[in-house]
């Protein structure tokens, strides 16, 4: 059995589509069958059921796959651990995040001190959860960037940023003057908010309900950019984290005196993965850079 073997039998199982896998590899379609024809024959018993030209992993083939997974990723992992141990830690970090605009200048900044280290960003949809846990499990990424819990058995949450939430409202408004408000005495008042599913949405959701109100929605978004933009333009106010000191907003913040209003984001991993010592590394850095900052 061969290290080969298992590789292209993991991505047959998972695109279950010969076809595909074989694109997907780089590799013939003929090739590739033979291969899985010859792992079946070392194995003794069949991994997928072939009807019509259609394949599917049978429940040999679930067995199997469950522990090739295991294998492989034992593999990376001591590839990786032997290359930090050998003093070659510089590599790269793989980062999901659905956040990139909180963590862009910190990137910058890490990069500057370590222009040795690569990273491989991949920014998903807000409402992705769901999405960064199975990229964690599947070894896709080292780390997760999120304001929202993953809140997943194994997966580890280290929190490197609590960010005041202001309330914006456009220039000109009659509340601009003042230093701090009250959530209750702006029920009336249009908000432009994120749409439904994205992990802002119900952290101020959980606002509004502390403080008994149901806001006017007139506007809903996915970009804080748009968000920003619509209520400099007039359109209502809207939740917003505080800014770095070098920052300045085009439009009023005021500060939110109850309820306690805050965005906690953090850094999650995979327990049970080996994290390598740039992505320790990292992940140290943005607790210290979000302090100073």
């Amino acid at each position: 059995m061969e290290l080969l073997q298992l590789e292209y039998f993991r991505t047959v199982a998972h695109l279950e589509h010969m076809t595909k896998a074989a694109q997907e590899l780089h590799i013939a379609q003929p090739a590739l069958s033979k291969t899985i024809a010859r792992l079946e024959e070392d194995l003794g018993v069949p991994l997928f059921d072939r009807q019509n030209r259609k394949i599917r992993l049978n429940a040999f083939g679930r067995a199997f796959l469950k522990k090739v997974e295991t294998a492989l990723d034992m593999l990376d992992e001591g590839r990786r651990e032997v290359a930090d141990l050998a003093g070659m830690e510089r590599g790269s970090i793989h980062l999901a995040t659905n956040t990139l605009g909180r963590i862009t200048a910190a990137l910058g900044a890490f990069r500057a001190k370590h222009p040795e280290v690569n990273f491989r960003i991949l920014q998903t949809a807000p409402s992705s959860a769901e999405e960064m846990t199975l990229l964690l499990e599947q070894g896709e990424v080292d780390l997760c960037f999120t304001a929202a819990s993953l809140d997943h058995p194994g997966v580890r949450e280290l929190p490197v940023l609590n960010a005041e939430v202001f309330l914006a409202v456009p220039p000109g408004h009659k509340l601009e003057a003042r230093q701090s408000v009250r959530l209750v005495d702006v029920a009336d008042e249009p908000f432009i908010e994120y749409k439904t599913g994205h992990p802002f949405r119900g952290i101020n959701e959980s606002f509004c309900r502390e403080a008994g109100i149901r806001p006017n929605i007139v506007c809903e978004v996915d970009e804080p950019g748009a968000l920003g933009s619509l209520v400099e333009a007039g359109l209502g106010v809207a939740f917003v984290p505080a800014c770095r000191k070098d920052e300045i907003p085009p439009y009023p913040m005021l500060r939110i005196e109850s309820p306690v209003c805050r965005r906690v984001f953090s850094v999650s991993w995979l327990e049970r993965r080996y994290l390598s010592e740039a992505a320790r590394r990292f992940t140290r850095f943005l607790g210290e850079y979000y302090s100073e900052s």
